[in-house]
């Protein structure tokens, strides 16, 4: 079976093409704030099938955090798998998200340019993969 992935593109000039993203807001679980965002950046429900291993951790630059109204100093990031229907209709909002690609592995280098990003990508992409076909059943 060929897997495909959502890939998001923000208005701007570099790295505009993404996974879904964003933060936990209160309460929530990391699974939550990742179906809410799912929702908000796509109009999409999917079905969370599992979390990655890889947390993505670094800090910002001085030269940033000097623009910050609080004291974060960096991001710590963890990803979720979540599964969507084949006819799943997309919607985006237009001015946060402008576009968005189902992409296979093939194809990510002609979406997202910074090796270090298109590396984690396709590692999270394999282990997606992975997870999924763990998760069929056999005949």
């Amino acid at each position: 079976m060929a897997y495909e992935l959502l890939l998001l593109h923000k208005p701007r000039k570099k790295d505009a093409w993404q996974l879904p993203q964003g933060g936990v807001e209160g309460v929530e679980t990391v699974e939550q704030a990742a179906l809410r965002e799912l929702k908000e950046e796509a109009g999409l429900e999917g079905a969370v099938i599992g979390k990655s291993e890889c947390v993505y951790q670094y800090d910002f630059p001085t030269s940033f955090r000097s623009f910050r109204p609080d004291n974060v100093c960096g991001q710590r990031i963890e990803y979720i798998f979540a599964l969507a229907p084949t006819d799943v209709r997309i919607q985006v909002d237009g001015r946060e998200i402008d576009s968005y690609a189902w992409v296979d592995a093939g194809r990510l280098a002609g979406y997202i340019k910074r090796k270090e990003y298109l590396d984690l990508v396709r590692g999270l992409f394999e282990e997606a993969v992975k997870l999924v076909e763990a998760k069929r059943p056999t005949r």
